[in-house]
């Protein structure tokens, strides 16, 4: 019979393996939404990647398992890019390939107690090292950043206001190398206790230490989510259906009225007629309404993806263009070189146009509010700036309708609840087609999502906060810490590299060599 290493030493077996375990993750993620399983959801793949036989199978375990994480996380994408969802998903893998080599160089054979011990510590920094890098706009931002499974949970959103998703992150990657280590590891079960221990500390300390966001005001915002619209004219009937139940609104008390992304296909400067029909809106629902125009601009060059707020007398002047765009999706990076991903796929076939800097809006009424579009609310930086210049409400403005029955839309609507909870403010996610949601300033849930299926307007009755968060004041502390962490230890093993090289060099002082018996070799022997 085959042993299982075996199975696992043919040269595509273990490939599958390590790709299956990196996908496991993703179950903690809506639309699975098994938050608790990402405490150990990287266990399988830790004790893959810590009994590979070289240092550079062990980087291929973690790339390979990068791979699935990462095809898992964006297999929505299929439908539209095709065998380009491949090719990503295998480049931003190859961030994990450090990481699956640390595992094997920790936790490999039978470690030390203080081998052990560093791997809490080093893994998680390493982990969060890669989840840095993919977070850069043009390889897709930080969509899917492990801590951002723990949305829903209490706790994890009071890590968030101290230390971003990022400090999630590094407990939930800490949990699993201690997990790992109890079960895999014999001689390292007191580091692994002693793990799961610290874990609860700092979570207990954050919660008794870190202020919670207290309400100290009240605001009523509408969100008009239509549905999907298609065929012919769609952007002349979507616009006459969001006007028809913007108008139900009517003597409602609503301070605010939000369409999602792309809720009007024309430039308003070019179309007069619509900026006085939502005019029209304003005053018969006595609230601004903000929009988003995704139209070619009248007054510059290139389309534009802008949140544009206007009052019962039209356009404010308010207006915020999108400044992070959607690789593929509204841009092709090195469009010269990549431009083929147009024909295998539905990439962007032109360019859009990108803002400059990010825009704190006045509602009226004193009402302060922060807009974002689409997947900018993926990013922790962006809402943090908002907050920090002052935005009592943060506003997301989207739409997933092209990937509408998949979990895209949950994924996305559940990134407004850590962002709530990063910066003492309310979050409010208005989609064109759903998911459509509210959080308050604490991370919580204000009222029913409003799902894939529903088209309608629906006033929301939002808490108010105007506290800082540690997260606002410090920023992304966990990153520049985990940096740290892993200039120390590569600094340690180049020392200790450069210490053994000298015992073992030739004419050193170092160890007296052996016989085959173990003996001290005498001379005459």
């Amino acid at each position: 019979m085959k042993t299982l290493g075996h199975l696992l030493g043919s040269p595509w077996r273990r490939p599958v393996v390590a790709a299956a375990a990196g996908a496991l993750p993703v179950l903690a993620f809506p639309a699975p939404s098994l938050w608790w399983f990402a405490p150990v959801a990287l266990v399988p793949w830790i004790a893959l990647a810590r009994t590979a036989p070289t240092g550079r199978r062990a980087a291929a375990d973690g790339w390979w398992g990068g791979f699935g994480f990462m095809l898992a996380m964006h297999h929505w994408l299929l439908p539209n890019l095709h065998v380009f969802t491949f090719v990503l998903a295998a480049l931003l893998g190859a961030l994990w390939a450090p990481w699956g080599w640390l595992v094997r160089r920790l936790l490999g054979g039978a470690p030390s107690r203080g081998r052990a011990a560093a791997a809490l510590v080093v893994l998680p920094s390493a982990w969060l090292a890669a989840e840095l890098v993919r977070s850069w706009e043009a390889l897709g931002g930080p969509w899917g950043v492990l801590g951002a499974s723990q949305w829903q949970v209490t706790p994890a959103l009071r890590l968030a206001s101290v230390g971003g998703v990022w400090l999630i992150s590094f407990l939930l990657v800490l949990l699993n190398v201690a997990v790992a280590l109890l079960f895999t590891v014999r001689r390292a079960r007191v580091p692994g206790v002693a793990g799961l221990v610290a874990a609860g500390v700092v979570t207990s300390v954050v919660w008794v230490g870190a202020p919670a966001a207290q309400a100290d005001g009240r605001t009523r915002i509408a969100v008009v989510q239509p549905g999907v619209v298609s065929g012919p004219d769609s952007a002349d009937r979507r616009f006459g259906l969001e006007e028809r139940l913007t108008r139900r609104l009517a003597g409602q008390g609503a301070d605010l009225v939000v369409w999602g992304e792309s809720s009007v296909g024309f430039d308003l400067g070019a179309r007069p007629d619509l900026a006085r029909r939502l005019a029209a809106l304003s005053r018969a629902t006595g609230a601004a309404v903000l929009v988003n125009v995704d139209a070619r601009r009248s007054d510059r060059p290139g389309i534009h993806k802008s949140s544009v707020l206007v009052g019962p007398d039209g356009p404010t002047g308010e207006r915020y263009d999108k400044m992070r765009l959607v690789p593929f999706g509204e841009y092709v990076p090195a469009r010269s070189l990549l431009g083929w991903a147009t024909s295998v796929g539905e990439a962007a076939g032109e360019d859009r146009r990108r803002g400059t800097e990010q825009v704190v809006m006045d509602a009226g009424g004193g009402l302060r509010i922060g807009p974002m579009v689409c997947f900018e609310s993926a990013f922790p930086d962006m809402s943090r700036n908002l907050a920090g210049k002052g935005a009592d409400v943060l506003l997301a403005q989207s739409s997933t309708s092209t990937f509408q029955q998949s979990w895209a839309p949950g994924q996305h609507a559940s990134l407004a609840a850590l962002r709530a909870a990063e910066t003492g403010r309310p979050v409010v996610h208005a989609t064109l087609t759903g998911v459509s949601a509210v959080h308050g300033p604490d991370g919580g849930r204000i009222g029913p999502w409003l799902g894939t299926d529903a088209s309608t307007a629906r006033v929301y009755d939002v808490p108010l906060a105007h506290g800082t968060t540690p997260y606002v004041r410090f920023g992304d502390w966990p990153l520049h810490a985990a940096l740290l962490v892993l200039a120390a230890w590569g600094a340690a093993e180049a020392v200790r590299a450069v210490r053994l090289r000298r015992r073992t060099a030739p004419g050193s002082h170092g160890p007296r060599a052996r016989t085959a018996h173990g003996s001290p070799a005498r001379p005459g022997h």
